[in-house]
């Protein structure tokens, strides 16, 4: 079971990703990142562990470019 420690608020985990709150709030809807919604007050929460994930994935290397041939 989860500790309430190792989840982060809105603020916090957009803070921990460098973006907008309003971006997080968009990615978490259209399901680009991990949410949980607290049944007791309906707030976004953030898992610390799903959010270091989400940052080494869109860390790694698009496939490289084919170089351009000479004419």
């Amino acid at each position: 079971m989860m500790k309430l420690h190792q989840y982060l608020k809105i603020a916090e985990a957009a803070e921990f990703l460098g973006i907008s709150q309003n971006t997080l709030r968009k990615w978490a809807d259209e399901g680009r990142i991990a949410v949980r919604v607290n049944p007791a007050n309906g707030y976004r929460m953030f898992l610390r562990e799903d959010l270091e994930g989400f940052l080494k994935e869109a860390a790694k290397p698009v496939k490289p470019a084919r170089p351009k041939k000479a004419k």
